[in-house]
């Protein structure tokens, strides 16, 4: 279950939250968006349903409970408690961290998500502006290592909505490029420079493209592999062979991307499923693995496709209750 929230700030409603986007939102388009500027886009503050919430025990023992009584709908609206003040660097929107946590229905504390399905409990979470999910109400504007407890009454998620409370802690920045070790080119496929913050640099060779998609590896990581459905966190930057102008950057944007990999064109898909994290991947895509002969925004017809993807992090698909 992927619960997300898109803050409403206005200058006389700062506080209101609306359910925000679909789990695929954020993958590769033409449509730009701003970049990360602000580090707080909804300070919660604490109250008594927050202040309520029990938290025991570490690791895979760790256990959220909302005491039998605890109304979390009479709140007025999403209210945070900070369990450990960290001393790292603020968490900002935009960056990416791994983390623990438990999102808990407030009715009967089932379990609904939970880091417990990953070994060491960690998993990694992109504090997107664009899709302002629960972990960037709750870590965000808090030194780096906090954790707190963030009580959601249902209404914020529109009519029928269900109260959650979730329990969440930053471990650690995680990097925003590929960290893996270089791998030789391969002969005919594009060039590729990277800047200093690591954005790509894309050459297309004089030659026909290729009719069936092709993947070489730039970096080898050595982190979780990006299994079907999974959500990978990415940096990527897209051209066309024709011509080599770009249509999609996360680099642009100023933040990583986040989406599963069913949700994207086929061969972003195969570029993405079996690599490690940390890696970075060079495809190329003709138009029957991406977006055939429809135009789409900016990309026209029967292109070939070109991305340089830095894979980040993998989200696995959450299971029954941890």
């Amino acid at each position: 279950m992927r619960i997300r929230l898109a803050a409403a700030l206005s200058a006389v409603a700062a506080t209101a939250l609306l359910l925000s986007g679909c789990a695929g939102a954020g993958s590769p388009s033409a449509s730009p968006s701003p970049s990360a500027s602000s580090s707080c886009l909804l300070d919660a503050k604490p109250g008594k349903t927050s202040d309520a919430v029990k938290v025991e025990g570490e690791g895979k023992d760790l256990k959220v409970t909302v005491p039998s009584g605890t109304d979390v709908d009479a709140a007025a609206s999403v209210e945070r408690t900070i369990v450990k003040k960290g001393d790292g660097e603020e968490v900002k929107s935009g960056d990416l961290v791994s983390a623990q946590y438990r999102i808990v229905s407030a009715a009967d504390n089932t379990v609904l998500d939970s880091s417990a399905r990953q070994a060491d409990d960690q998993l990694p979470v992109l504090l997107d502006p664009q899709q302002q999910s629960l972990f960037v109400v709750a870590l965000g504007c808090q030194p780096l290592g906090s954790s707190v407890v963030m009580a959601v009454p249902g209404k914020m998620f529109g009519d029928g909505g269900k109260a959650v409370v979730v329990y969440a802690q930053s471990i650690k920045k995680l990097p925003t490029v590929a960290t893996g070790k270089d791998v030789a080119p391969v002969d005919g496929m594009p060039g590729v420079k990277l800047a200093k913050d690591g954005a790509p640099e894309i050459t297309i060779p004089k030659a026909d493209p290729p009719t069936e998609t092709k993947i070489a590896q730039l970096k080898q990581g050595d982190g979780p592999t990006v299994a079907s459905g999974d959500q990978a966190i990415v940096q990527y930057r897209g051209v066309t062979w024709a011509d080599g102008k770009e249509f999609d950057s996360s680099w642009k944007r100023g933040t990583p991307a986040q989406f599963p990999t069913t949700g994207v064109v086929a061969g972003f898909k195969k570029a993405l499923e079996g690599q490690k994290v940390g890696s970075q991947v060079l495809v190329v895509i003709p138009p029957a693995d991406g977006y055939g002969a429809q135009a789409s925004g900016s990309i026209p017809a029967n292109s070939t496709l070109v991305f340089v993807i830095d894979i980040l992090g993998t989200v696995p698909a959450a299971t029954p209750a941890q």
